[in-house]
C-alpha cells in the first residue's frame, strides 16, 4: 500500500459499512423542478443522467473536461458509480446533493463523472490506482487526479461527516484543494510513486512456461480448503456466488471424479436458493449476501450474475442429476425474459436495489401484507414455508428465505405433498401479482455487449438442456439484435441505449460474444454463428494481443490513449477478458482449420501460469480454460440427416448430458461441410441410413455409434 499525502485526513479509511439508515434521492428528481441540468443530461448512461440535476458542474469523461482541467490548472475530482449501486446513491444524496459540498466542488475541481459498466477501462486503471493507495476498493470510486488524468489520492465512499472511521467529504476536498496549491511537490510526488506502482503492476510477468496438467485440479482443492461446510459457499461475509470456483468444481468432478467437489457444489447452489439473495417470488439472483447464511442481500440484480448463475445451474443439474438446480435455471431465465429483455431483443444491464428511497422495500414483507394477499390459511402455510415472523428479519420486515422442504410443510399443515406443493404455487403466483402493484425499483436499461454476451450463451445452454424452444428464440434474438444494431461491419460497440451504439468494444466484449456466438451454434448447429464467432476472434488477435508478453489487452490498438494500457486478467463476478478470450479462441479452434486460435490461447495461458499457480482465487476461470487447454476437446460427430427426427432426436438428448469440453459437429448432409469437422472425422457417414455418431479426442475417433446409451459412454470416457 502506498503512502497518502500526508496532510489529507484518513481517519482510518474502509470501505462503506453494509448498512445505514440514509437512502437515495430519487436520482435528484425533487431537485429537478427548480435547477438547471449540467452536462450529463445528454449523456445516455442512466448512470449519468442520474446526477444531471446534481449542483456538481459535473463532465462526462471527455477531451473537453481534460482540457479545461488542463486551461485552469485544476485537479480533476473522478466519480466512478454504477445505476444499481446503493453507496453510489447514498453519496448522491449526501454530498453531490448538498450546495455547499458541490459549490467546493466546482470552484476547486473539474468533476467528472462516468458509468464504470460504459467505461471499464477507466474504472479498471483507476480502481487500480486506488486498492494500491487503500488496500481496498468499491463503488462508488473517487479518485484525484492531475489535469493530464493521472492519480495521487482517492478512496471509495466518503461520507458529508466524519462517520464510520471516514473522514468528512468536505475535509477531504478542502485537504486536497489546499495540497495542490500549496504542496504541489508533494501532489507529484504521489504522482510518481503510483505510476510506479501501476507500471510494475501491469507490467509484471507472471509466466512460468507450460502450466502443468494438473494445474486446475490442483488450485480447485486449494479452494475447496476456503469452503463454509456450515452455510456453502467460499469464506464468510459479506459472501459472494463465486460462480467460476463451482463451475471449476464441476469440471474437476468430471476429470477426477472427487465426490467432494460435487457435494460442495450441491450444497452451495441448494443454499443459495433457498435463501434471501434469490428472489424466491420472481426468480433471480441479487448481488451478494451481507451475512454468511445467503439470508439478507443486496438487492439489486445484475444481468452478469443472473447469466453465469443460470448457466452454472443448469450445470450443475445436469452433472448432478438435480432436476431442482434446473428449475431454479429455468426461473433465472424466466425472470430476464419477464423483466430485462428489450422489444428489440437485447437483454438491460440491471434492477436497482432502492424504491421510493429504500433499500429492498420492494422484495420484503410484513405478516399483514401476507394475510391481505393470502388470506388466513394460504398466509399461515406462506408464514411458516418463508419463515416470515412478526419482528422480521430485515429492520422489521422480513426477507422471504425458505427453512423446511415440501414433505415437513405438508406434515405440518396436513397435506399431502403434492397438495401442499399446490398450495405454495398459489402462494407464490397471488404474492407475486401482490408484489407487482408496488413501486418498482429503477431499471439501468442500457445494453452492454459483454453482459449479453454471457445472457445469450445461458439462454442457449437453456435450450440445450431443458428443450424449452422460448430459450432459442430469446438467444436468436438477441444475437440478430447485437450484429445489428451494436457491429457497425468493422468493430464491435461496447454500449446500446435509445437507438445509438456507442464505445469502442473491449477485449471482454469481443470474448464472450464469440463465445455466445459458439453457444448458440452448438443449439442449432446453424454454421453462421460460427463464421461470425471467426469474425470476433481475428480482431482479438489481431488488434488486442500483446505480442511481448501474451495475453490480450484491455483495449484494442486504436482506441483512446490513456495513462496505461492493461491486461485483464482476474476472474471476479465476471470472466476476465483474458480468461474469456482463452476459453472462446480454444473452443473455435475446434470448429475451424486455423492454428492462431489455439497458440494465442496457449500464450495467454503461458503468460498467466505463474499467476494461477499462486492465486487460484482470482483465475478460477482461466484455470476451467486450461482444461479445456490440457484435456482438449471431446469432438462429438452426429452423422445423418440434420432434418429427420431421429437426428433432432439425438442433439436434443445430447443437450442434457454435462460435457464441459464439448464440440458438436454435424457430418454427411452438406459436401462442404468436410473442411468444418475435425481432420480426423473427415469422411464419416451414417451406417445404414441411421444416425451415427463418432467420438474424438486427440485425433482419435470412437467406431461408429448407432446407440444413443452407448455414445453416452464414450462421451463420459
Amino acid at each position: 500500500m502506498l503512502a497518502s499525502i500526508p496532510s489529507i485526513p484518513r481517519n482510518g479509511q474502509r470501505s462503506a459499512p453494509n448498512r445505514q439508515p440514509a437512502t437515495m434521492s430519487d436520482h435528484a428528481k425533487s431537485a429537478s423542478s427548480d435547477r438547471k441540468p449540467n452536462r450529463l443530461i445528454n449523456e445516455q448512461s442512466p448512470y449519468l443522467r442520474q446526477h444531471a440535476y446534481n449542483p456538481v458542474d459535473w463532465h462526462p469523461w471527455s477531451d473537453e473536461a481534460l482540457a479545461r482541467a488542463r486551461r485552469e490548472d485544476k485537479p480533476i475530482l473522478l466519480s466512478i458509480g454504477y445505476s444499481a449501486c446503493h453507496w453510489c446513491h447514498v453519496m448522491e444524496r449526501e454530498s453531490f446533493e448538498n450546495e455547499a459540498i458541490a459549490r467546493l466542488m466546482n470552484e476547486r475541481f473539474i468533476p467528472i463523472k462516468v458509468d464504470r459498466e460504459e467505461r471499464p477501462d477507466l474504472d479498471q486503471i483507476y480502481m487500480d490506482a486506488v486498492q494500491l493507495l487503500t488496500g481496498r476498493g468499491g463503488w462508488p470510486l473517487t479518485m484525484f487526479l492531475t489535469p493530464d488524468g493521472k492519480p495521487f489520492y482517492g478512496g471509495t465512499y466518503f461520507p458529508p461527516v466524519d462517520r464510520h472511521g471516514l473522514p468528512a467529504f468536505p475535509r477531504v476536498l478542502a485537504a486536497i484543494a489546499q495540497a495542490w496549491s500549496e504542496k504541489r511537490d508533494d501532489v507529484n510526488q504521489n504522482v510518481a510513486r503510483i505510476a510506479a506502482a501501476m507500471n510494475a503492476l501491469g507490467g509484471e510477468n507472471l509466466a512460468g512456461g507450460e502450466p502443468a496438467a494438473d494445474l486446475p485440479l490442483r488450485g480447485a482443492h486449494e479452494l475447496a480448503r476456503h469452503y463454509d461446510s456450515a452455510h456453502g459457499g467460499i469464506g464468510g461475509a459479506p459472501k459472494f456466488p463465486n460462480t467460476f470456483i463451482f463451475s471449476l468444481f464441476l469440471r474437476m468432478y468430471d476429470a477426477d471424479g472427487d465426490p467432494s467437489f460435487a457435494d460442495m457444489t450441491r450444497d452451495t447452489l441448494t443454499r443459495m436458493a433457498k435463501g434471501g439473495i434469490y428472489d424466491q417470488l420472481g426468480g433471480g439472483f441479487h448481488r451478494y449476501s451481507v451475512d454468511e447464511r445467503w439470508l439478507t442481500p443486496h438487492f439489486e440484480k445484475m444481468l452478469y450474475d443472473n447469466a453465469l448463475l443460470a448457466r452454472l445451474y443448469l450445470d450443475a443439474g445436469r452433472a448432478l442429476n438435480e432436476p431442482d438446480l434446473i428449475r431454479v435455471a429455468r426461473e433465472i431465465l424466466d425472470y430476464v425474459m419477464r423483466e430485462m429483455t428489450s422489444p428489440e431483443g437485447g437483454f438491460y444491464s440491471s434492477q436497482d436495489a432502492d424504491s421510493e428511497g429504500e433499500e429492498g422495500k420492494f422484495f420484503i414483507w410484513t405478516p399483514d401484507e401476507f394475510r391481505s394477499a393470502l388470506g388466513g390459511e394460504l398466509a399461515a402455510i406462506a408464514q411458516r414455508w418463508f419463515d416470515v415472523s412478526e419482528e422480521g428479519n430485515f429492520e422489521g420486515r422480513n426477507i422471504l428465505h425458505r427453512t423446511i422442504p415440501i414433505a415437513d410443510a405438508a406434515r405440518l399443515f396436513g397435506k399431502s405433498a403434492d397438495a401442499a406443493a399446490a398450495a405454495i404455487a398459489e402462494i407464490r403466483a397471488r404474492l407475486f401479482a401482490a408484489r407487482e402493484s408496488r413501486v418498482r425499483p429503477g431499471r439501468d436499461d442500457k445494453i452492454l455487449a459483454a453482459w449479453n454476451g454471457m445472457m445469450i450463451g445461458a439462454f442457449a445452454e437453456g435450450y440445450r438442456a431443458t428443450g424449452e424452444a422460448r430459450y432459442l428464440q430469446a438467444a436468436l434474438q438477441a444475437i440478430d439484435f447485437v450484429m445489428k444494431r451494436m457491429w457497425d461491419g468493422r468493430r464491435l460497440k461496447r454500449s446500446y441505449k435509445d437507438g445509438v451504439a456507442r464505445f469502442n468494444a473491449y477485449l471482454e466484449d469481443y470474448a464472450l460474444m464469440a463465445g455466445a456466438l459458439i453457444d448458440v451454434y452448438e443449439a442449432t448447429l446453424d454454421r453462421r454463428h460460427i463464421e461470425a464467432a471467426r469474425t470476433l476472434a481475428n480482431t482479438i488477435v489481431e488488434h488486442f494481443s500483446d505480442p511481448e508478453q501474451g495475453g490480450f489487452f484491455f483495449t484494442s490498438d486504436d482506441h483512446e490513449e490513456l495513462i496505461a494500457r492493461t491486461r485483464p486478467a482476474f476472474d471476479g463476478s465476471t470472466p476476465s477478458g483474458n480468461s474469456a478470450a482463452a476459453m472462446a479462441l480454444l473452443r473455435l479452434d475446434s470448429y475451424l482449420d486455423d492454428s492462431r486460435y489455439a497458440e494465442a490461447a496457449a500464450r495467454a495461458l503461458r503468460s498467466f501460469a505463474g499467476a494461477m499457480e499462486k492465486q487460484p482465487f482470482a483465475f478460477a476461470h482461466m484455470l476451467e480454460a486450461l482444461d479445456r487447454y490440457h484435456r482438449g476437446a471431446t469432438e462429438v460427430v452426429l452423422a445423418g440427416d440434420p432434418a429427420c427426427a431421429e437426428f433432432a432426436e439425438w442433439r436434443d438428448r445430447l443437450g442434457l448430458l454435462y460435457a464441459p469440453n464439448l464440440a458438436l459437429h454435424a457430418a454427411g448432409a452438406n459436401p462442404d461441410g468436410e473442411n468444418f469437422l475435425p481432420e480426423a472425422a473427415r469422411g464419416k457417414r451414417a451406417i445404414d441410413g441411421r444416425i451415427t455418431a463418432y467420438v474424438c479426442r486427440n485425433r482419435t475417433c470412437s467406431a461408429p455409434i448407432t446407440s444413443f446409451e452407448e455414445f453416452v459412454r464414450a462421451i463420459a470416457g
